[in-house]
């Protein structure tokens, strides 16, 4: 809240008639709490004015329980905070200063002599991955209007391709530069909640004109995504990308539910609704700070008209076929070298006989039957794949059987070469004529290849769709960010889906191309496309029962997604992450680009495995739903999306008893199974009822 329309403001109010708040109210009897913080451990930090600290200026305080207790003091008049690792970040006025949430000492981060043009009133904070820190100055210059600034971040770049950053550096020098200001921007009147929509774009809520921009950080143009926010004050996404904006002045809440879409009113009749954050601890619920009331309140965070179950479900998952063997692999037992079961995926052939067919990532199919003691060794092509554990996105990845395998014995297998490197197939192979158990490795057909530069995002599914075609996902090509812009170029197969039909060859290729391909007839174009714009999903599989295809794509930033397939459809990267523009040349939303059903955080979770839709038989509660887990946290969910309403109604969690799941495979009958590395070869896990009740 800018001080300098403080006081007229804090006149009208205390003579309005203002209704309750809503929600529930956590705290009272507070001195101006400003704005909220959660740290990564879970603590929650209030920015106080006039609360604890001895000269009656300002102060941070530690939320536990009911009350607030003093955290750090000594500031002058803190507004904004932001937590990045270990650090809590706080605009005081003209300056930024910094706490240790170890030890609880405060420095100064960036003094007023640093800035390049003199800050007057510095308001919200916000800060990308990377530590590259956003402050709003809500001051009102000569010829109006405040400014952005932005403190450069002190990491270094990333060496190669998917390795981590390394160490943050916050003793490194700091550079402040100017964003935007008023002399260039005249859209900045009095600029106060700051939130990053991905690391080249920045939303500014601006408390005068009430406006809501999105600011591109790459060359400093805007575009106003919404209008209404009278006294604008604080954003926050939730873990689903559902934005939501405060009032101080109206003592309001909105929220806009997917971008495009219309603000929707969440809440009335606080004093000063001030800068809000998402409750980490209970990611259903939005803290949200009334600096006049002098209360901390937690509101539910559904907006009206998108409320999404979020209740746990009573199932989990067990171990599978606990009592099998699988015929060939070492376990170490004999070598002395551990080498982990890395079984990638599980399928069927639908020919009635009851098979279920895994295959290992480092080339080994497998089938057997639910109760067999040891499986049997269908294909070994482990001299032809290429994997290793530094470059885990290689190897076997894809399998699938022809519709008519019965008939014609055909089982198409995606998997990376070792020689030449970087370089996948597409192959058929054929049941052998001597053993019906085995396919034979002698009848390799190679359909398809694909080249790359880099090792990882080779995406790697193929299935047959129920029109009898068999669809293709590829990756990027790999390295981040898509350097090449693969998923928009339309002469390139990567970042694509593709439709081919492998029952007839034409134009010199060992598959043909469906007459329907959406751009078969583009000049210019690959007629193998059937979708374009993907990063790297992982994975797709059509609805056994709708025939409608789902996929999951892992970002690249900040942004998780879940997508429908559409034929002919543009799922925008690298010009979107999910529901958020990207890149330098990202963009709002476009009528021609199709958004993500649902997208969720990377504080929730940074690498999704798609999975299916439930149509089995044994865990009714699941009818319908998508299951799709978190590769690095772990966490699984089963999603309900409704045709008619168009959106998702329900996100439920489910418990998960196995580790990083790596993906998700279906048997005949349409039960759902989910695969992780082993050590033990105990990698399958199924779905069963939860004996102690939902978890």
């Amino acid at each position: 809240m800018n001080r300098l329309v403080f006081g007229f403001t804090a006149l009208l109010l205390a003579v309005s008639a203002v209704a309750a708040a809503p929600g529930k109210t956590l705290v009272t009897g507070l001195k101006n709490p400003e704005s909220i913080a959660v740290s990564s451990d879970g603590r929650t930090f209030v920015s106080l004015i006039g609360e604890f600290d001895k000269d009656g200026d300002g102060s941070v305080g530690l939320l536990k329980g009911d009350k607030v207790e003093p955290f750090a003091e000594g500031f002058d008049d803190p507004k904004g905070l932001v937590a990045y690792q270990q650090w809590l970040f706080v605009a005081d006025k003209t300056r930024v200063r910094r706490i240790n949430l170890k030890s609880g000492k405060a420095d100064i981060y960036a003094d007023t002599k640093d800035f390049p043009i003199p800050p007057l009133f510095l308001n919200d904070l916000a800060i990308d991955e990377e530590g590259n820190l956003y402050i709003s100055d809500s001051g009102d210059r000569k010829g109006g209007g405040g400014a952005i600034f932005r403190i450069a971040g002190n990491f270094p770049k990333r060496p190669k391709p998917g390795e981590p950053l390394k160490k943050y550096d916050p003793d490194a020098p700091r550079v402040v530069t100017v964003v935007a200001e008023a002399k260039t921007a005249p859209y900045l009147k009095t600029p106060n909640g700051l939130l990053l929509d991905s690391q080249f774009h920045l939303l500014v809520v601006d408390f005068a004109s009430g406006d809501l921009h999105r600011l591109k950080l790459a060359d400093g143009t805007v575009e106003k995504v919404a209008d209404g926010f009278k006294g604008g004050d604080g954003l926050c996404f939730d873990q689903n990308g559902r934005l939501y904006i405060t009032s101080w002045s109206e003592g309001k809440v909105w929220s806009i539910p997917r971008p495009g879409e219309k603000p929707v009113l969440m809440a009335e009749g606080f004093k000063s609704a001030a800068d809000l954050c998402l409750d980490n601890a209970n990611d259903q619920q939005l803290l949200v700070p009334d600096m006049l009331a002098g209360t901390i309140t937690a509101l539910p965070s559904q907006p009206p008209g998108w409320e999404v179950d979020r209740s746990p479900l009573p199932i989990e998952t067990a171990v599978a076929f606990k009592d099998m063997t699988w015929t060939g692999w070492d376990s170490g037992a004999d070598s002395g070298k551990r080498i982990p079961l890395r079984p990638i995926l599980l399928t069927n052939a639908a020919d009635g006989l009851g098979r279920i067919f895994v295959a290992t990532q480092q080339g080994v199919l497998h089938a057997f039957k639910d109760g067999d003691k040891e499986t049997k060794v269908v294909l070994d092509i482990q001299k032809k794949v290429f994997y290793d554990d530094k470059e885990n996105e290689q190897g076997l990845l894809g399998l699938a059987f022809h519709p008519k395998f019965k008939e014609n014995g055909e089982v198409y297998i995606f998997y990376t070469l070792k020689e030449p490197r970087l370089t996948n197939v597409i192959s058929r192979f054929r049941i052998s004529k001597t053993n019906p158990d085995q396919l034979d490795p002698a009848s390799e057909e190679e359909v398809m290849r694909i080249n790359h530069k880099y090792w990882n995002h080779d995406g790697g599914t193929i299935c047959f769709g129920p029109d009898g075609f068999l669809y293709v996902v590829l990756g990027d090509g790999g390295d981040g960010g898509d350097p090449d812009d693969h998923g928009q170029m339309m002469s390139t197969l990567l970042g694509k889906i593709l439709r081919i039909d492998v029952n007839s060859k034409a134009e010199g290729k060992a598959y043909g191309i469906p007459k329907d391909n959406p751009f078969a007839a583009t000049k210019g174009a690959a007629p193998e496309i059937f979708a374009l714009g993907v990063r790297n999903p992982w994975r797709m599989s059509f609805d056994r029962k709708t025939g409608q295809g789902w996929f999951a794509d892992v970002g690249q930033n900040l942004w998780e997604e879940i997508n429908l397939l559409e034929k002919g459809g543009n799922y925008g990267w690298r010009r979107r992450e999910s529901l958020h523009p990207y890149h330098t040349d990202g963009t709002g939303p476009k009528k021609e680009l199709i958004e993500p059903i649902w997208e969720y955080h990377h504080e929730t979770g940074k690498s999704i495995t798609g999975g299916y839709v439930y149509r089995g038989k044994q865990l009714p509660e699941l009818e319908g739903h998508y299951l799709y887990t978190d590769y690095i946290t772990g966490r699984m969910w089963a999603l309900k999306y409704d045709e008619t309403k168009k959106r998702v109604v329900a996100n439920r969690t489910l418990k998960n008893n196995s580790a990083s799941i790596m993906s998700y495979g279906e048997d005949e009958a349409g039960e759902v199974y989910v695969m992780t590395f082993s050590p033990n070869g105990k990698g399958i896990h199924r779905f069963v009822k939860s004996a102690s009740g939902a978890k």
